[in-house]
């Protein structure tokens, strides 16, 4: 029995997923598929390896994790097959392998072959179904594609700390269903570079000078109800490790999110100053 996941842009009102699954179900009948998502905003691979990168590791070991989006086949987008952290990654070249990839190596490569036998303008079907069934059923990497050494990294979602080690300049990296912003920068960095000094979070017109560990934090203890802090904006490290602007409780219906109060959108800047001056109460998160 093999777990193949299923990560795409396709949505849920078409046939692509449904084609998909079924397309699977003919190679391989008792193959177990799981949905990670299918509501990537179009194209977006930042998006899309944020999900999968915290999606992955819940699933058992040889896990095979189809990747849909900005699929395409050209020359500036070659396919690729990767063995990475015990499982398999069967994607584009196109960047998205780069997050996941970011602290763990790949142990193998290779460049899918397969096209020359399989003409097609829905690779994700035709050609990647063909190759994680292959996998499911114990096939070589090698025997589907050439060996190789490189993939495309993303760069630009990477944050950068200035040299006088006093800012970091990150950026939104994803707007999650609540509407809680997510930047691209790490518990890790900022404690590295902040080594416990006041730091203040510019975002937007807004700023911040305090971090949160659990959303419940910002409730005082000697308050009866919590209702009165409902819409309070809030930041913390999320379950991912990485900085989060959030509102408490927030519903998208009325109070609104984080995105759309603070005005903020994929890729706008998140800048974290720290000040020399110490202060022996603050102490840095672990």
């Amino acid at each position: 029995m093999s777990f193949i996941t299923l990560t795409t842009d396709f949505g849920t009102k078409d046939h692509f997923v449904g084609a998909v699954k079924g397309a699977i179900y003919s190679e391989l009948a008792d193959a177990k598929i799981v949905d990670i998502t299918h509501q990537i905003t179009p194209f977006n691979i930042t998006e899309t390896a944020y999900i999968l990168k915290n999606a992955y590791r819940s699933f058992p070991e040889g896990t095979i994790h189809i990747v849909g989006v900005d699929s395409e086949l050209s020359t500036d987008n070659k396919h690729i097959a990767i063995a990475l952290d015990n499982h398999y990654f069967v994607c584009p070249d196109n960047g998205i392998i780069s997050m996941i990839a970011s602290e763990i190596q790949p142990t193998k490569i290779v460049e899918i072959n397969i096209h020359d036998r399989v003409e097609s303008s829905f690779p994700v079907l035709d050609v990647f179904v063909q190759v994680a069934c292959f996998i499911a059923r114990g096939g070589n990497l090698t025997v589907i594609g050439k060996e190789v050494r490189n993939y495309k990294k993303l760069t630009e979602i990477q944050p950068k700390v200035n040299q006088a080690q006093t800012q970091i300049i990150g950026g939104v990296l994803y707007i999650d269903n609540y509407g809680n912003v997510i930047s691209n920068i790490s518990r890790k960095m900022f404690n590295e570079v902040g080594k416990g000094r006041p730091f203040k979070i510019n975002a937007s017109s807004y700023t911040f000078d305090k971090m949160y560990n659990k959303y419940n934090d910002i409730v005082e203890s000697n308050t009866k109800t919590s209702r009165q802090f409902d819409g309070n904006k809030l930041t913390l490290f999320n379950s991912a490790g990485l900085l989060e602007i959030a509102v408490y409780k927030s519903d998208l219906t009325s109070v609104g999110g984080a995105s759309t109060l603070l005005g903020l959108a994929y890729r706008d800047a998140i800048i974290i100053e720290f000040f020399n001056e110490y202060k022996p109460e603050f102490t840095p998160l672990t």
